[in-house]
């Protein structure tokens, strides 16, 4: 009798432990209780910087004629407002220079006279680009560090545009560096002299 109830105790152990071995190790949750919630993803570092826009257009500054004046700029929307950005070297250390957009994206000439005048699509007269009246290729001035580089992040004026085919349309108007600063007064160029750099303004591939 103790002999078969032995059997019965060892039969039933076996049983027991084949279900436990067989069990789905992340079983669903019992009806009524809910499952653990999933981890958070990791917040933004509010300290990065902010992604940079996509360039509409740019322009490859190659010097004129004596002039070792050299970069590239790119135009985008930052905020919905046009915007120039990049690198120019070759300039004097320490000076400040005119930089505009001119009419035609000519640099032909040795001195960058192929240009034309300023881009002037709403026939305004010339001037700081924060005044009320100025040409649609004026911009702030540059200003070189004492290696002679200047990095360029300025506002491009608010009535032009990159890529939409009109009058106002930068896309093929020229890009010039002058040897002098703009002093924003003077008509019709603000006095800026001489073109060290002349560039064709792109559509961006």
């Amino acid at each position: 009798m103790r002999l078969i109830h032995t059997s019965l105790f060892l039969a039933s152990a076996l049983a027991l432990s084949a279900c436990k071995q067989g069990a789905e190790p992340d079983a669903a949750p019992a009806p009524g209780t809910t499952a653990p919630p999933a981890a958070a993803a990791p917040a933004t570092d509010p300290a990065a910087p902010p992604a940079m826009a996509a360039p509409l257009a740019t322009a490859q500054l190659q010097p004129t004629k004596d002039s070792s004046v050299a970069g590239t700029i790119s135009f985008s929307l930052v905020d919905g407002l046009l915007r120039a950005s990049g690198d120019i070297s070759g300039l004097k250390p320490n000076s400040e220079h005119g930089f505009h957009i001119h009419e035609k994206g000519d640099c032909s000439a040795p001195d960058g006279t192929s240009a034309g005048g300023h881009f002037n699509p709403g026939s305004s007269e010339h001037g700081s680009i924060e005044a009320p009246a100025h040409h649609g290729g004026d911009m702030p001035n540059i200003v070189a560090d004492a290696q002679g580089n200047a990095h360029i992040d300025g506002p491009v004026a608010s009535n032009v545009n990159v890529g939409k085919g009109d009058a106002f349309d930068i896309i093929g108007r020229g890009l010039i560096v002058h040897a002098d600063p703009d002093d924003y007064k003077s008509q019709p160029t603000g006095n800026a002299g001489a073109r060290l750099a002349c560039a064709v303004i792109t559509k961006a591939q």
